[in-house]
């Protein structure tokens, strides 16, 4: 049988949505009236079977002669060439066996409402003399508005212990077999009570109470065992259900309930107890009041009067009572509704983006509310906690609250106008703030703050930074010109300035002539004389050099063994503060043959200078450059050493360089050669 097949030239079928032991279910739609219908075509297999064809039509014939609103009706029996063929009526919903797999147990009042419907139909099969044989929650099946219905009144069902091998359908089945089915005996009303006992005890739950690894094990257990007490599952449950429950499910039928009326009756009164508002049996032929017989006719007028008063009193109470009935139903199917459809499962949203969860929630019917928290370890604008958890169950339209990540913990930046840098930075470390420096020109106090960015008051997340623009004061550059390179440095520091080093040699132009007397004097500054500047800016100065008095001296050094190349630094530095005034790197391979470096140092003037060897960034060696009084020096002279205690003291590491900040190293000893 294919989709789109139609039957009888009337029913066109859309799509299978069932299968049982002897029929495939199929989506259909009547031709004639438009409406979806239900079509159940019995198996081709069985096509020449004439004991389920006798059954098929048999089961068809029973069917014809129910109509009840907790059954689903039979509209119409054919054939259509080989294939026999059933019309149900098409309900639009769920089964009950997927409503227990999706939300796992129910709770005692819906699960209460349920088994009274399904009793209603039985009484309703019983009293026409039709036990269903096969009831389990895959035949009961949960409408879309509240109703339910039961399904497959003996199509499916287990006629003896030979079909205990037939096919998954059932092995459904024998979950919910009652004892003497297992045994193989014939089934009475007492055996739909039984299976009905079962349905009970899985939505109480949430699990069948016999399970196996095959359907002839799980019908021992129906013969031998007992269930897991429901109490120790689904303690919540009321123990007047579980003891509806359990009576319903006993082994031997003349101890079960007799009728499913008997069941119905006893499951409310187990609800009243708890104060729960239940339906009454939906059954009309259950719960709607005898009719009152009026008696014969009298001639007499205040008999008949009041006759008629009986009556109208009568008619009166048969209203009310049929709008409660009809208002409790009601009540009943909205709560059943309200349970199985309207129910969602939370999803899980966190560690999603905001725009990301609640768009998943919505497409859930569920409605949201944001909180924004701070977070150090998670990203801004990414839900962090979820209440009610993943998984929760919930209705359509509750409320899940989000917490989401709005970042670092913001933080108000206080106002460190006019402070000294110092207490300007232990306000803002203090408070979780990294700090930059910025030097500006202002006449105020060198070191104070004079403007912050972000501005006071502007909230930043814990870690970020904040820039101080600091006074840097202001002076004047002076007039070095003419002046000695030692004078120029006295004078600058005099006025907070700082010596900017290389030095730059005067470039005389082709036809100047070099003045011998200016050799070693400023010739300019930069920035130039008068410009207004911050203290503590560097200057740079160019120097008067005379070619023929300049000195320069060769210093060559040998580099000691090692298994790692080598970073060599020879600096040259005045005697009196440590100033930088010359600087050459070189890199020794592991196996470099030749380990001899040398360099050649200028002497701008004739101070004494101290030449460093730095290896590793460590100090190695020290010696002191001496300018002779002839103001020459020889290329092969000697350089005179620095006394053995400041040089030991140098190897030892017992003490840094002055103005260098660097601890001497003590990895290896050199030699400076001239």
């Amino acid at each position: 049988m294919t989709e789109q097949k139609i039957l009888a030239n009337r029913y066109r079928l859309t799509e299978q949505i069932g299968m049982g032991g002897m029929a495939i279910v199929y989506k259909a739609v009547d031709l004639r009236t438009g409406h979806n219908v239900a079509v159940k075509v019995l198996r081709p297999e069985y096509n020449e079977d004439r004991e389920f064809i006798g059954r098929f039509q048999r089961e068809a014939e029973a069917a014809s002669k129910m109509t009840h609103h907790n059954i689903v009706n039979l509209l119409d029996v054919g054939m259509d060439g080989e294939n026999r063929y059933l019309v149900m009526e098409y309900v639009q919903g769920k089964t009950l066996k997927q409503v227990i797999q999706e939300r796992g147990r129910l709770n005692a009042p819906l699960a209460c409402q349920i088994t009274i419907r399904i009793l209603s139909a039985l009484e309703h099969a019983h009293r026409n003399g039709i036990v269903h044989r096969d009831i389990k929650p895959q035949n009961i099946l949960v409408h879309a508005d509240g109703h339910i219905k039961v399904a497959d009144f003996g199509i499916a069902r287990i006629a003896d212990s030979a079909t205990l091998t037939r096919g998954d359908n059932v092995m459904g089945s024998v979950h919910y077999f009652s004892p003497e089915q297992a045994r193989g005996e014939g089934a009475t009303a007492a055996s739909d009570i039984y299976s009905t006992g079962v349905v009970l005890y899985e939505m109480l739950t949430g699990r069948v109470p016999y399970d196996g690894d095959n359907p002839v094990a799980v019908a021992m257990q129906h013969l031998h065992a007992t269930p897991t007490p429901i109490q120790s599952i689904a303690p919540d449950v009321p123990p007047s259900v579980i003891r509806v429950c359990m009576r319903a499910m006993e082994k031997n039928p003349a101890t079960r309930y007799q009728s499913a009326r008997e069941m119905a009756a006893d499951l409310r009164t187990a609800m009243e107890d708890r104060g729960e508002q239940m339906m009454p049996e939906p059954d009309p032929e259950i719960r709607q009041p005898k009719p009152i017989l009026t008696g014969e006719r009298n001639t007499n007028v205040k008999p008949r009067r009041k006759e008629a008063d009986k009556r109208k009193a009568r008619i009166a109470v048969t209203i009310v009572v049929t709008l409660a009935v009809t208002a409790v139903l009601a009540f009943g199917m909205w709560l059943i509704y309200r349970q199985i459809f309207t129910t969602r499962q939370v999803p899980s949203v966190t560690g999603m983006n905001v725009n990301d969860a609640t768009a998943k929630l919505s497409k859930q019917g569920l409605k949201y509310e944001i909180i924004s928290v701070s977070s150090d370890e998670v990203e801004k604008n990414i839900v962090t906690d979820q209440q009610p958890s993943a998984s929760t169950t919930v209705h359509e339209g509750d409320q899940v609250t989000l917490r989401i990540s709005s970042g670092p913990e913001q933080i108000r930046i206080p106002d460190v106008y006019n402070l000294k840098v110092e207490e300007a930075e232990n306000q803002l470390t203090e408070k979780g703030l990294k700090v930059a420096r910025q030097t500006e020109m202002s006449s105020a106090e060198v070191g104070t703050v004079i403007r912050q960015d972000p501005a006071p008051d502007t909230k930043l997340a814990k870690g970020d930074t904040v820039t101080l623009y600091l006074s840097g004061g202001n002076v004047t550059i002076p007039n070095l010109t003419g002046k000695t390179l030692e004078e120029a440095e006295n004078i600058l520091k005099e006025n907070h300035l700082m010596l900017q080093l290389p030095l730059v040699a005067y470039p005389y132009g082709e036809n100047e002539t070099p003045n011998a007397a200016d050799h070693g004097k400023i010739a300019a500054t930069s920035p130039e004389t008068g410009k207004v500047v911050t203290e503590n800016t560097f200057v740079q100065l160019t120097i008067f050099q005379d070619p023929e008095q300049v000195v320069s001296i060769p210093v060559t050094y040998t580099v000691p063994a090692s298994d790692q190349t080598l970073r060599i630094r020879l600096v040259m530095k005045t005697d009196e503060d440590a100033m930088e005034v010359y600087q050459k790197n070189f890199e020794i391979a592991p196996d470099a043959e030749n380990r001899m470096i040398s360099g050649t140092i200028p002497l701008p003037d004739s101070r004494t200078y101290y030449a460093y060897i730095y290896i590793n960034d460590r100090l190695n060696d020290t010696t002191v450059l001496t300018m002779p009084e002839s103001g020459e020096l020889s290329l092969n002279q000697p350089l005179t050493q620095i006394t053995n205690q400041v040089e030991d003291d140098m190897r030892n590491t017992t003490e840094q360089e002055p103005g260098n900040g660097e601890e001497p190293d003590t990895s290896g000893e050199g030699s400076t050669n001239g």
